[in-house]
């Protein structure tokens, strides 16, 4: 995949708008193809893990819903940052494929693609959101406002963002900046490094 054939960002967020959009009203197949579909994947974990943030929060759950919920949560979790390292390795294998080789000291971002293209799927979520709360026939005008201005600040954080990662994947198949993936290593999924889990084990 080429530089002129990789998505724009514009493309991606668009995906990921249309995809919250569509997944409220009925489930979708994730038929994108290359990085979109990694894309959509990852974002459909973030749609899921929004819904369970939600249900966990909800006064009338019940001990044991919670606990299923936080154990959901984990799961989730765990598998949006796999495929945020993901996303970041397919990044990786295009410019392998194109040629694109950084030099030693060429700079390197704060944080990689594949971490802001996470932050914006969170901002779609968010915007979806707080648009639904424009629609409810049970609040004042205060909470329209309030609401109003909170849309147009995170429609700031969201341009600013993708501005930014539009410039940064530019300046990766450029080769003006280094692209590393950064590996997660979470600790409490690993039944080998959570001493809350290894420790039950030996004391059982």
């Amino acid at each position: 995949m080429s530089k002129a054939d990789f998505p724009t960002v514009e493309q991606l967020t668009r995906l990921q708008i249309e995809a919250v959009a569509r997944w409220h009203q009925e489930p979708i197949a994730n038929d994108y193809q290359g990085i979109e579909q990694l894309v959509c994947q990852q974002h459909e974990y973030n749609y899921r893990l929004w819904h369970e943030e939600d249900t966990a929060r909800s006064p009338s759950a019940t001990d044991q819903e919670i606990a299923e919920v936080k154990r959901a949560i984990d799961k989730l979790n765990q598998a949006r940052n796999d495929m945020i390292e993901q996303v970041d390795d397919a990044i990786t294998q295009c410019l392998a494929e194109q040629g694109v080789s950084a030099t030693g000291d060429a700079p390197i971002n704060t944080e990689t693609a594949g971490s802001a293209i996470d932050r914006l799927s969170i901002m779609s979520l968010r915007l979806y959101h707080y648009r639904e709360q424009l629609e409810r026939d049970d609040v004042n005008s205060e909470h329209r406002e309030k609401v109003e201005q909170r849309i147009a600040l995170c429609e700031q954080q969201h341009h600013d963002l993708s501005t930014s990662l539009q410039q940064l994947l530019n300046d990766l198949f450029d080769g003006v900046k280094q692209h590393r993936t950064y590996r997660q290593m979470k600790m409490y999924n690993d039944p080998s490094l959570n001493p809350a889990i290894y420790r039950s084990k030996t004391s059982g």
